[in-house]
């Protein structure tokens, strides 16, 4: 009972900190045989609360020790059925006392359980998979070969934030194909051997390559995000936003592309990239955004998209306006919080976020029920417990569209003013997504002329 609580806060929390969150892969997962889900951290306790809400299987956890003797967060830990890690970097732990995990771990998964690592081990905020431990190899293979052994199979799961710091951002947990254990003879004290542990972990490795974004530096990440957002708004219908699978996917070409150039044509990497800067610029100084550069329908749908979106924002603005005034300080002392102890570690700063959320808002409510008990008796203090929510709610909802709406208006008033500019950066705008095919049909077509054939 406190494990579906623990989840249904945690997955409420996840569904209002991120505006969209997509989930994919799902048929990769066995729906009854024991699963070890690997993935990667790129975002602090925020990681392993995505596998706890969206995966389809029960999973426990394995947590660095240190976790399970914070205040709060011990006792969350714990409710979630988590086995501590022993590390050497964290003072005070004994290593050795990872059998007594391991054991444990094996023996969840012999009761047909699930469990999930973070092969890394720890969060970070590098571009690329960091180095893998061999916790994952060993648990799996010592599960797969003892006794009768279990059919044991390894499920990546790769996350993709588009801006994991960033309130109201995007979200995807893509899970890969599986990896079967193959079982192997143990030694002596019972461990796999160390050759079939590198083996494994390879394929761990491998397998995790394919469902997260993997790239060797921030100037590779930068291009190519710029690169994706016009190639993914050419041809885009007003409206329209495609998943973020497909952004992953897109995204991933783009930086073997570059890897690609890089290597071989970089004058045309560093022109592509002074092309694309030269369009942003141009954007930028007539304040519209890439997403917003669409050339407008008919008069009357317009006039009827712009009457119809006015009235519905003079209609919810007195509550979004009194959702954001009572909600304001404790949002800001979220941020607060954030700024003050995640020590200008990214990856730390949006569990901050939730964790003070998740405490200041319900205390905001109660503050304003107790006030209204006060002020108006019973009556009152149901109302602003049922209503403050709801009007917090209506405020992150209209702030969004309305800046949305914004957007949208500068694009139209560009149009109008600038027909001629607009029209120059729209024919700009098809002109590199086509270097862009015309560079990634190349770089593919040389990829198989190298491939060895059999």
């Amino acid at each position: 009972m406190t494990r579906r609580i623990i989840s249904v806060v945690l997955g409420l929390a996840l569904r209002v900190f991120f505006r969209r969150i997509e989930v994919a892969g799902l048929e990769h997962i066995p729906p009854q045989s024991p699963v070890i889900f690997v993935l990667n951290h790129p975002n602090g306790l925020v990681d392993p609360v995505f596998i706890l809400c969206l995966a389809p299987r029960r999973v426990s956890f394995l947590a660095k020790a240190p976790l399970f003797r914070m205040p709060v967060i011990g006792s969350l830990v714990r409710a979630l059925d988590s086995l501590p890690v022993y590390r050497k970097q964290d003072e005070g732990e004994d290593p050795s006392r990872n059998r007594e995990t391991f054991e444990m771990s094996r023996a969840l998964l012999e009761r047909g359980g699930t469990i999930a690592i973070c092969p890394e081990g720890i969060s970070h905020n590098e571009t690329r998979l960091m180095p893998l431990k061999s916790g994952a190899a060993r648990i799996a293979l010592s599960a797969a070969s003892a006794g009768e052994g279990l059919d044991i199979q390894i499920v990546p799961a790769g996350l993709y934030y588009t801006a994991k710091t960033t309130f109201r951002s995007a979200a995807l947990l893509y899970f890969g194909e599986p990896i079967r254990v193959e079982a192997v003879e143990l030694n002596a004290d019972g461990a796999p051997p160390r050759e079939a542990v590198r083996a494994l972990s390879k394929r761990i490795e491998a397998a995790m390559r394919e469902v997260i974004l993997n790239a060797e530096h921030e100037e590779a990440l930068a291009t190519v995000d710029r690169a994706e957002r016009i190639f993914s708004t050419e041809g885009r219908v007003d409206g329209d936003e495609p998943s973020l699978e497909r952004e992953l996917l897109l995204r991933r070409r783009f930086i073997e592309g570059y890897t690609w150039l890089r290597a071989r044509a970089p004058e045309r990497l560093a022109a592509l990239d002074a092309r694309i800067r030269r369009y942003e610029e141009e954007l930028k100084q007539v304040g519209v955004d890439p997403e917003d550069l669409t050339a407008p329908g008919s008069k009357r749908a317009v006039a009827a998209h712009l009457l119809s979106r006015s009235l519905l924002f003079l209609i919810l603005l007195p509550l979004a306006l009194c959702g954001a005034i009572l909600h304001y300080p404790a949002y800001r002392l979220a941020g607060y919080f954030a700024r003050k102890f995640s020590h200008a570690a990214d990856d730390v700063v949006s569990t901050i976020k939730i964790i003070a959320s998740l405490l200041l808002f319900p205390l905001t409510w109660i503050g304003l029920a107790v006030a209204g008990y006060m002020l108006r008796g019973w009556p009152a203090s149901l109302g602003a417990l049922l209503l403050t929510p709801l009007a917090g709610f209506a405020a992150v909802r209209f702030f969004e569209e309305f800046d949305q709406f914004v957007g949208g208006a500068k694009a139209l008033l560009f149009f109008i003013t600038r027909r001629g500019f607009f029209k120059r950066l729209l024919v700009e705008r098809r002109a590199i997504h086509e270097e862009i095919v015309a560079l990634g049909n190349e770089a593919t077509s040389e990829a198989v002329s190298a491939a060895p054939s059999n």
